[in-house]
């Protein structure tokens, strides 16, 4: 099963092991029993078609830019 990251309010971050289902439902803090949220983290964009990043290079089909002195480019 897999792992996953809450935050108590009063006892700060600990770990769970749940089933997929139940990953979003509150989990009990092993330290004082009060109940807490799980802990999201956003993954960072990596371009798009939006993005400045690349220096101007067309992005490709996963919105990834190469630069101009990258080994690939030359």
């Amino acid at each position: 099963m897999p792992v996953y990251d809450y935050e108590c309010a009063d006892c700060g971050a600990f770990e769970a092991v749940r089933r997929i289902a139940e990953r979003d439902d509150p989990a009990v803090c092993p330290q004082c029993g009060a109940t807490a949220g799980r802990v999201t983290i956003g993954a960072p964009t990596v371009g798009g078609a939006n993005s400045s990043a690349g220096g101007g290079d067309e992005a490709g089909s996963y919105g990834m830019s190469h630069r101009g002195g990258c080994l690939c480019c030359r």
